[in-house]
């Protein structure tokens, strides 16, 4: 057993028109043993920003308290707010300098850049354990259930969806894929960032 699957998880971004939507599922395992039905993978770095991190969960709590630091440095140094490719450029480099005792989780992020016409351009990324970065046009997926969340991915996602069609179809990926994989589950949580708003949803899977 790989220790990114002693507690499960998986996590999925994509890309929409002018929106990006990122979700995970809500399970905290012991490899196959349930331990909580309520554990939160994706955290708001800013209001545009959102960062899943699926992985080992003391991780998890180590690494979204580090980056809630080196944010908040970079919002008083530079007073202004970090920019999606700002920050997974921080994110890889943080994981790169553990990378001989590297921390097991690989984070997804999603977020909306602002042009210089004043619109704004979904981001998505995703990293490796030590730091690789993976720019995407359309969808990045991380966890347990990520081979088959590359599946389902593949078949339901469209170019340029609105953003309750992008709920649809991320939901519908999530929910689909997590239930070919013991170690995702219970229900998951979708976040949906337009530009002026994140439209959070809660939605119930399968029990068993």
């Amino acid at each position: 057993m790989s220790i990114m699957e002693l507690n499960g998880g998986s996590v999925v971004a994509m890309v929409g028109k002018d929106c990006v939507a990122i979700a995970s599922d809500l399970r905290l395992g012991n490899q196959a043993l349930s331990v909580a039905t309520n554990f939160q993978k994706i955290f708001p770095v800013t209001d545009r920003i959102y960062l899943g991190l699926p992985g080992l969960a003391t991780d998890v709590t180590t690494l979204r308290e580090r980056f809630r630091f080196r944010v908040n440095m970079y919002t008083i140094k530079e007073e202004r707010e970090i920019e999606p490719e700002t920050f997974a450029h921080l994110v890889s480099s943080t994981l790169y300098e553990h990378r001989f005792g590297p921390y097991y989780i690989e984070p997804v992020m999603a977020g909306l850049s602002k042009t210089p016409s004043g619109g704004v351009k979904p981001f998505i990324a995703a990293t490796d354990l030590i730091g690789c970065l993976n720019f995407a046009k359309d969808f990045v997926v991380a966890g347990t259930a990520s081979t088959k969340l590359y599946g389902v991915a593949e078949g339901l996602w469209e170019p340029d969806l609105e953003p309750e069609d992008l709920f649809e179809t991320i939901s519908q990926t999530l929910l689909n894929a997590v239930d070919r994989d013991a170690f995702s589950g219970w229900g998951c949580i979708v976040h949906v960032i337009t530009k002026d708003k994140v439209i959070t949803r809660t939605l119930k899977g399968r029990m068993d």
